[in-house]
C-alpha cells in the first residue's frame, strides 16, 4: 500500500491526539481510552484504503468482462486486435476505463500489442485480469484465432466472476457468525473483568487468602495481586482473538489474507475501545 496524503494527515492527528493525552490526561481514567481513539485516528485511513482497493479490484474484474466481450466482438467482425481496442477505448468501463484508454494510447504510439496489454495487466494489478492478459497476448503472438481466444477469455472471467459471488453469498453467514461470537466473547470478557475477578479479590480478602507467584503477564511479583492487574491479560486476549479472527474471515470470504485486515483492525479497535471505555465511563 502507497502512502497517501490521508494516511499522513491521519498519522499527524493521531500523534496530536497522543500528546495531548499524555500531557492533559495521564492521571484520568479516559486515558487509556483517548489513547485508543488516537490509534483510530491513525489505522482509519489505512481500512478506508483497503475497502476502497477491494472494491476497486471487483470492479476492475467486471468491467474487465464487459471488455473482453467487446474486444471479442469487434475481432470476430474482422477487425484486427489493435484497431479493436483503438475502437472499444471510448466506451465507459468504470475504474477501468483509464486503463482502457492508456492501452489504447498505447497501441497508437506504436507500442507491439503484447507488451501494450502486459502493461494494462501490470496497471490494474488483478490476478483474474494478468491470467486473461497473458492467454490473449501469447495467442496473438502465436497467430492463432484470436477471436476464439477471445471467446474463451469472456467466458472463463464470468465463471470466475460468478464463482467469487457465490462463495461471497454463501461465507456472508459466516462472516455475520465470525462477529457475532467476538462480540459474545468480549461481553464473557468483560463480565470476568468487571464482576467476577473484583468478587474474587474481595473473596480473598476477607478469608486473608494472598494470590501469590504471579510474575507474568504484568502482575505483581509476590503477595496479594488486585482484580486490575488479574484483568490486564484480558485485553491482550481480546486483541489477539481479534487479530487473527479478522485474517480468518477476511480468508473465507475473499479466498486471501489482506482483505481480512481490515476485518482484524475493526474488531481491535472496537474491543480496545469497549474495554478502556467501560473501565473509563462506567
Amino acid at each position: 500500500m502507497n502512502i497517501e496524503k490521508k494516511h499522513i494527515v491521519g498519522i499527524i492527528g493521531a500523534v496530536i491526539i497522543m500528546l495531548g493525552a499524555v500531557i492533559f490526561l495521564r492521571d484520568s481514567r479516559i486515558f487509556y481510552f483517548v489513547l485508543g481513539i488516537g490509534g483510530v485516528v491513525a489505522i482509519l485511513p489505512f481500512i478506508v484504503s483497503l475497502a476502497l482497493d477491494s472494491r476497486i479490484e471487483r470492479e476492475n474484474n467486471e468491467m474487465f468482462l464487459e471488455f473482453a466481450r467487446n474486444l471479442a466482438e469487434a475481432v470476430k467482425s474482422g477487425t484486427p486486435i489493435s484497431r479493436s481496442i483503438m475502437n472499444v477505448r471510448t466506451k465507459f468501463y468504470g475504474s477501468l476505463t483509464p486503463y482502457v484508454q492508456k492501452l489504447a494510447n498505447q497501441i497508437a504510439l506504436g507500442i507491439p500489442v503484447k507488451d501494450a496489454l502486459n502493461t494494462f495487466a501490470s496497471d490494474v494489478n488483478s490476478s483474474t485480469v494478468t491470467r486473461a492478459i497473458n492467454l490473449i497476448s501469447e495467442a496473438e503472438k502465436a497467430g492463432g484465432k484470436i477471436e476464439d481466444i477471445l471467446d474463451s477469455v469472456s467466458k472463463s472471467v464470468a465463471e470466475i466472476e460468478k464463482l467469487k459471488k457465490e462463495r461471497r453469498s454463501a461465507i456472508y453467514s459466516l462472516v455475520v457468525q465470525g462477529y457475532i461470537i467476538f462480540f459474545i466473547f468480549i461481553i464473557i470478557m468483560l463480565v470476568l473483568q468487571f464482576k467476577i475477578l473484583p468478587m474474587a479479590t474481595e473473596f480473598g480478602d476477607m478469608s486473608g487468602g494472598d494470590i501469590e507467584g504471579l510474575t507474568s503477564a504484568g502482575l505483581s511479583s509476590g503477595g496479594q495481586v488486585s482484580a486490575e492487574e488479574m484483568s490486564r491479560p484480558f485485553l491482550y486476549l481480546l486483541l489477539s482473538q481479534g487479530f487473527f479472527a479478522g485474517l480468518i474471515i477476511g480468508k473465507l470470504a475473499e479466498g486471501r489474507i489482506k482483505p481480512g485486515l481490515k476485518h482484524s483492525f475493526v474488531m481491535m479497535i472496537v474491543a480496545y475501545l469497549i474495554t478502556t471505555g467501560v473501565k473509563a465511563f462506567i
